[in-house]
């Protein structure tokens, strides 16, 4: 399989993520048209690692993208090409082997029916920044399936290399796994009790749903918790990927 990473950001990291691999999942080529200060701080990185890269037209590099996303098109002069890489599999870990593993104070967070890969790149940067330990997304109705990962790299700026991310088939049977594991599990949603009001356990389970219809029946029923963020505005809710970023950060500023 043939991944192509685009945006200083996602090139940077995985050309990091590939340094501190101990055995390689791909191989890895860059190809750049302007070698402006980025570039040449990414061709740095580049050779440090072993990394081979080329000089190429924009034409090339045009061609590279052509079949990306249209948001992944902006390759700003540099394509890294991953050969041999299994995007799922870079990023992907087993729920209960993950639990096995577990540390005593965790954050997870939970996507149920978020389809944008735009907002599940946002919300694996904040789970990067915010201290998030582990992402969980469903089978279906997701941005999960990795066909995406272009985007999603690109709009996590890279957080996507270090995050882990548990794909499941039912996802109110992993939240089940999480509160068997100790976890308590908290549903964002409006009517729930102020954040500013909830105090998060040690191991918490945050719970986004999406902006068109919430958290589904079941998952919402496996909620220990609902709580809300408060707005003044005139709109009815938050993007998701904002909500998930304000959350964690309360749940962060805590000491958690």
């Amino acid at each position: 399989m043939q991944t192509r990473y685009t945006g200083f950001h996602a090139v940077e990291e995985r050309l990091r993520r590939y340094g501190t691999e101990k055995k390689h999942s791909a191989q890895l080529h860059i190809l750049y048209s302007k070698a402006g200060p980025r570039v040449k701080k990414i061709l740095a990185l580049a050779k440090e690692y072993g990394v081979s890269s080329e000089s190429v037209d924009d034409r090339i590099l045009d061609e590279q993208v052509r079949s990306l996303p249209p948001e992944a098109r902006d390759h700003r002069g540099i394509v890294l090409i991953a050969e041999g890489e299994d995007g799922k599999a870079d990023r992907t870990v087993q729920l209960e082997q993950w639990l096995s593993v577990c540390p005593d104070e965790a954050t997870v967070v939970i996507l149920d029916g978020v389809t944008d890969p735009h907002n599940v790149g946002a919300v694996l940067r904040s789970c990067d920044q915010l201290g998030a330990c582990l992402l969980i997304t469903g089978e279906r109705r997701s941005a999960s399936n990795i066909q995406d990962n272009e985007v999603i790299a690109r709009s996590s700026a890279g957080a996507s290399a270090y995050v882990p991310v548990s794909v499941v088939t039912n996802l109110a049977r992993a939240a089940g796994q999480l509160k068997d594991a100790g976890f308590w599990i908290y549903g964002a949603d409006m009517g729930g009790t102020p954040i500013q009001q909830v105090s998060f356990a040690a191991k918490t389970c945050i719970v986004m749903g999406s902006e068109g219809s919430g958290i589904s029946r079941l998952l919402e029923e496996a909620c220990d918790q609902i709580v809300s963020i408060p707005t003044c505005g005139r709109i009815d809710s938050l993007n998701v990927s904002v909500a998930a970023g304000i959350i964690l950060y309360e749940r962060r500023r805590q000491g958690l």
